[in-house]
């Protein structure tokens, strides 16, 4: 007995084994944040519970804070430096700064290798959250690595 395959059920089936993959990934435990070059600089760490952000050589930087539906972006220092929603990494003036893979029209890079994670400081008291602007399409001038570091303590 054999079976026959057409074209049609090559192409689903492909189709079903990218969709299979593209889920598993997108359940991993660490998702990288590219800067405006498509260059991974940084990377959140999904799996902890302060969902983390690390620079790629190891310094915990940032963490999210989910409230009022959106993710907040609190420094170490208790600073509130902006947003991560829809993939996008937000300033306070609405303009992108970072972006995960396939967040925005734009072609990313390998990433780098990752050090090892240093341990986390102790989260200071979070100030209030400004109000969130209106998000423009534009990329801000700071570089993704200098604005997560706004949250480290000094």
């Amino acid at each position: 007995m054999s079976i026959l395959i057409t074209t049609s059920t090559k192409k689903l089936l492909l189709t079903l084994c990218l969709f299979i993959v593209s889920t598993a990934l997108a359940l991993g435990e660490e998702i990288a944040l590219y800067d405006q070059q498509g260059e991974a600089r940084a990377y959140i760490n999904a799996d902890d519970e302060d969902c983390t952000i690390y620079l790629y050589t190891g310094e915990p930087v940032c963490y999210l804070f989910f409230n009022d539906n959106v993710y907040h972006i609190y420094g170490f220092n208790g600073v509130h430096i902006g947003w991560f929603e829809d993939g996008i990494v937000r300033d306070h003036k609405g303009r992108m700064v970072g972006f995960q893979k396939g967040a925005v029209n734009q072609y990313t890079k390998y990433e780098p290798y990752k050090k090892y994670k240093m341990y986390k400081p102790y989260k200071e008291y979070r100030e209030y959250p400004p109000y969130k602007p209106y998000y423009k399409r534009e990329f801000s001038t700071a570089s993704l690595v200098l604005f997560l570091k706004q949250g480290q303590k000094r």
